[in-house]
């Protein structure tokens, strides 16, 4: 099949295989260039097939040798429709580990499931016996919980309604637009689906099956951003569950205190992702970061930014983190000089200079790549195995 990129929204219905390997491929370059890192040896990620995910397991793999297990939830192809990105990342991960003479080995199903947990948990007794990092990386919409209550997340303020500049990515228009209260109930699900909830219910569960190491480390990622994007962000819906994933990685080191179990919340910067792209006004806050950023030579993508977690961050001789204990990969994003640039930005951009002040280009590059498209080195007219 000859595969195009099919976008509707903030989503591209369709993936390339070939170019989700190459995808695959540059980020594995990039992190057998780095500095090696006594690291953890045998690594769960849960959530590995996108984004940060799959830039932790490359990082793990390739930075500190380790042998990886992954959960993704991912569809097949059908022989009609492409399988989604994630499946043909994790696919072309598995055999450049396995060339490469790494232990990868990937589960298909949800992560927030008993049975999930419960696969997990049998294949670490048989292959790897425990596992000394424990990775949580999920990006879901909605959580289905044991009894069949669905909890799904909301994209809203909690305070009152905000309105401010938004790009709309299909019509280059700059506009304003206005997000509405969530009701408690709306929190209360968008925690449950985005908190730190089930982040400690496989660190029980793992623990309770024996097949956690002593001193073992364990890290959720978050977001922080600037002034800006807090009423939609830090003080929205999302920001509440954030704030409670940093409340979770307090109770799971105390909670496992006496086995040496440390767990961290790492803020990372802003990037181009499928869940960040459907947030209203983030996505021109990113295409003028991206311009900023670029221009001053501090721009990092996600395999940067875990890159430099790995080697700077975390696995160095006491973990660099904040007054609070939160390691923070978002300093260069919230540098001084970046967010002045940023902010004068701003209060210029409009529908006519969008494309001069902003990277709209950049934006839609790692857009497209998420999908395997836009790669210079892939042959797009040719037919592909889906």
């Amino acid at each position: 099949m000859i595969v195009e990129p099919k976008v509707k929204g903030f989503i591209c219905v369709t993936a390339h295989p070939e170019g989700c390997k190459e995808n695959v491929r540059r980020q594995i370059e990039y992190a057998k260039k780095q500095e090696k890192r006594e690291c953890p040896k045998k690594v769960l990620v849960i959530g590995c097939s996108t984004g940060y995910g799959l830039a932790s397991r490359i990082s793990a793999a390739y930075i500190g040798g380790a042998a990886t297990l992954g959960i993704m939830f991912e569809k097949e192809s059908n022989g009609r429709r492409t399988a989604t990105p994630g499946f043909y990342n994790t696919r072309a991960f598995e055999k450049f580990a396995a060339k490469d003479g790494l232990y990868a080995k990937s589960m298909n199903g949800d992560a927030f499931s008993k049975e999930i947990k419960e696969e997990t948990i049998k294949t670490i007794k048989e292959d790897l016996g425990k596992v000394d990092m424990v990775i949580y990386s999920l990006a879901a919409p909605r959580r289905t919980m044991s009894d069949g209550t669905v909890y799904q997340s909301v994209l809203k303020t909690t305070e009152k309604d905000f309105t401010e500049k938004s790009w709309n990515v299909d019509t280059d228009v700059v506009s304003e637009v206005t997000i509405t209260p969530a009701t408690p109930e709306e929190v209360e699900s968008t925690v449950k689906v985005m908190g730190g909830e089930d982040w400690l219910d496989w660190m029980d569960a793992l623990k309770e099956a024996d097949v956690l190491e002593d001193h073992a480390v364990t890290i959720a990622y978050s977001y922080i951003g600037p002034e800006l994007t807090y009423p939609v962000y830090n003080n929205g819906t999302i920001g509440m569950a954030k704030k409670h994933l940093f409340e979770t990685s307090k109770r799971i080191t105390e909670k496992y205190e006496s086995d040496g179990i440390k767990a961290y919340v790492s803020v990372n910067k802003a990037l181009v992702t499928q869940a960040s792209s459907a947030i209203p006004i983030v996505p021109l806050y990113f295409a003028i970061l991206y311009k900023v950023m670029k221009a001053k030579n501090l721009h990092e993508g996600c395999i940067e930014q875990i890159a430099r977690l790995f080697t700077d961050k975390l696995f160095v001789e006491t973990p660099v983190t904040d007054e609070k204990g939160q390691i923070r990969l978002d300093d260069r994003e919230l540098r001084e000089d970046v967010q002045k640039e940023v902010m004068d930005i701003w209060a210029q951009v409009n529908s006519d200079n969008v494309r001069e002040l902003a990277d709209v280009e950049g934006y839609w590059e790692d857009f497209y790549h998420l999908f395997g498209f836009q790669f210079d080195n892939v042959d797009y007219t040719q037919d592909v195995e889906i």
